[in-house]
């Protein structure tokens, strides 16, 4: 099963959702919308993050929905990095979101300029023993950073949030991440329009009849990753839904494998990446 209903066991023993719904660079007055919209067509995983400055419309969302069964994920802010201030940032993310617990919090960058990713992953571990996390992980980390802080605490994160598409699907880390027992989550899962155009990715849509956004998602579900793509459109989401009938063969797999380059990266690089995420920085930059 590879569509809306699929799970993930992680190494906590907590099930994640396989397919979630991204909220990044949606603006704070179409949040509750769109995530509305998500949550009424089936998807039950919703990522968001202090830096998106949406996490009080997905709050609006889940209470108007009704439903307790939603997997929740924010992340902490760059600006927030060190042991009390993560511990402070994410009282508040839990009230802006409107829950008692949060389902997965993340360190969103490690900016290793600043040297305070350790001192986060233990507010985070605090956090999960508190019970007001059910799950702890990161999002941009590279293999030393993940090396590092288990060395020093011991506790391996339950996830890694990654950017990975068909341009850029960094094999290597990945490859970190399976030996460490780190679920990665994709995202930008789609990359950029050039993905969707590629021979490997449009060969198999034509011969099962779906959509090139379908074929590399499934691609994503099929390799054993978390996917969070993005959309505002209701039909777009539904589709992004409907993967039980993508089934690649390993040949097509493979093709896609190899559009991978290392000139493919999207976001910023996690080894030098080291923007505050305040709302001054994510404005100039265009991400609110």
């Amino acid at each position: 099963m590879t569509g809306a209903a699929a799970e993930l066991t992680l190494g906590d023993g907590m099930r994640i959702p396989r397919l979630g719904f991204g909220t990044f660079q949606i603006p704070p007055d179409d949040t509750q919308r769109a995530v509305e919209c998500a949550i009424e067509v089936g998807y039950r995983l919703i990522d968001t993050a202090a830096a998106y400055y949406n996490e009080a419309g997905v709050g609006a969302a889940l209470r108007a929905s009704g439903r307790d069964d939603v997997f929740v994920t924010t992340k902490l802010r760059n600006a927030d990095q060190g042991y009390d201030s993560a511990l402070a940032a994410f009282e508040a993310s839990r009230r802006a979101l409107g829950v008692d617990v949060v389902d997965l919090y993340l360190i969103h960058w490690p900016v290793p300029s600043e040297d305070r990713y350790l001192d986060c992953w233990r507010a985070l571990i605090r956090l999960r023993e508190e019970g007001v996390v059910r799950s702890i992980g990161v999002s941009n980390f590279l293999g030393e950073h993940l090396r590092r802080i288990v060395d020093e605490t011991g506790v391996t994160p339950s996830l890694d949030q990654l950017e990975i598409h068909p341009s850029f699907s960094q094999p290597r880390l990945r490859q970190t991440c399976a030996e460490m027992g780190v679920a990665v989550q994709a995202y930008s899962p789609l990359g950029q329009g050039a993905d969707l155009e590629a021979d490997a990715v449009l060969a198999p849509a034509r011969r099962l009849r779906v959509s090139p956004a379908q074929v590399v998602l499934g691609w994503h579900l099929q390799s054993g990753r978390i996917a969070i793509p993005k959309s505002t459109h209701v039909e777009r989401m539904r589709e992004n839904l409907a993967l039980d009938e993508v089934a690649l063969t390993d040949s097509e797999l493979a093709a896609i494998d190899a559009l991978d380059r290392p000139s493919g990266r999207i976001a910023g690089d996690p080894a030098t990446f080291d923007f505050s995420q305040r709302l001054e920085d994510a404005a100039a930059r265009g991400e609110i």
